[in-house]
């Protein structure tokens, strides 16, 4: 027998192993709708069939705000924003395909397309046709690339430690905060994502939430449960994995930033492990008006690691939009 061809027998027997030991299957749908959606909960169901799940809070006379989570994040990144400025704004929250309760949708389609058409379909269902639009991570990837498409209706940009377009640079940015969230990396890797459906993510999620949010005292058992619980519901998985290789950069046919005139705040924690505060220099070179704060000691949520602090600042933007 070559020797090329026992090595390959080895490594499949040995993924095999790790499969048998290592196998969890998935929770119920029902099971984590029931524990993770409440009151404001609605669900809306597609042209294709797929159902989307979203929250409308706050001030339903106020300007509407419209919030985009990250990268195997959900909407309840935002509630500790939505309870500070749901007093005076309207703020609209979503889960993207493979996210959150919305989870696998009926097209398959878990890209950069799909976001957009879903930030159409919910707007359009609660009856806004002009509003603030901001992301977190691949929730500001989004957000820019909305924005490109749909100028006249976005009225200005929150980026918060977003993504930057792919075309901008062929490396990822090194961020010289270790080494961050280790299923990130994985991910990358064709072995482990023949074996990802299968086993228990527990200790990668552990993992990734303390590089994420810098240690910060508010990842607990709770929030580790929210974001394994949210992964595990029946069919997410599977759509994760269908949506690609993750990436700290977007691709995007339009990666032009210049023509984007909306006041557009950028808020970055210098901690951040995952993309460099580095590329909020380049976020300044290339969109026209922006406004700039960074966080010394916060890392890549900043609406959950420090929610008063930058939902102030938040605040204080969106002031400066009404004078």
């Amino acid at each position: 027998m070559k020797r090329r061809t026992l090595v390959g027998i080895v490594t499949i027997l040995l993924i095999i192993l790790v499969c048998v030991v290592l196998f969890e299957g998935d929770i119920p749908a029902a099971t984590v709708d029931a524990k993770y959606s409440n009151a404001q909960s609605k669900f809306l169901t597609t042209e294709d069939g797929s159902r989307i799940h979203y929250r409308d809070q706050g001030n339903a006379s106020g300007t509407p705000l419209v919030l985009i989570h990250g990268a195997m994040a959900s909407l309840h990144t935002w509630e500790p924003w939505v309870r500070t400025l749901g007093q005076r704004y309207r703020v609209i929250t979503l889960d993207l395909p493979a996210h959150g309760l919305t989870g696998r949708v009926q097209s398959g389609d878990y890209g950069g397309s799909a976001f957009i058409s879903v930030i159409n379909a919910v707007t359009k269902a609660v009856g806004i046709e002009k509003f603030v639009l901001g992301g977190n991570s691949m929730g500001g990837g989004a957000t820019w690339q909305y924005t490109l498409e749909h100028p006249e209706k976005v009225i200005a940009m929150i980026l918060v430690d977003s993504v930057p377009p792919g075309s901008w640079s062929n490396s990822e940015p090194e961020t010289d905060r270790g080494p961050g969230p280790l299923a990130f990396r994985l991910l990358q890797q064709n072995w482990f994502r023949a074996i990802a459906a299968y086993i228990d993510p527990w200790p990668l999620v552990g993992q990734g939430l303390r590089s994420a949010y810098n240690n910060s005292p508010v990842v607990n058992d709770e929030l580790a449960a929210r974001y394994y619980d949210l992964i595990m519901r029946k069919g997410t998985r599977s759509a994760i994995l269908g949506g690609g290789k993750p990436s700290t950069r977007a691709t995007h046919q339009l990666s032009d930033l210049s023509s984007l005139q909306q006041p557009t705040l950028i808020m970055w924690g210098a901690q951040d492990s995952i993309i460099s505060v580095s590329t909020v220099s380049l976020f300044e070179e290339n969109i026209p008006n922006t406004t700039t704060i960074i966080y010394d000691d916060l890392g890549h949520i900043p609406m959950e690691e420090d929610p008063e602090r930058s939902a102030a600042d938040v605040r204080m933007f969106l002031n400066s939009l009404e004078k």
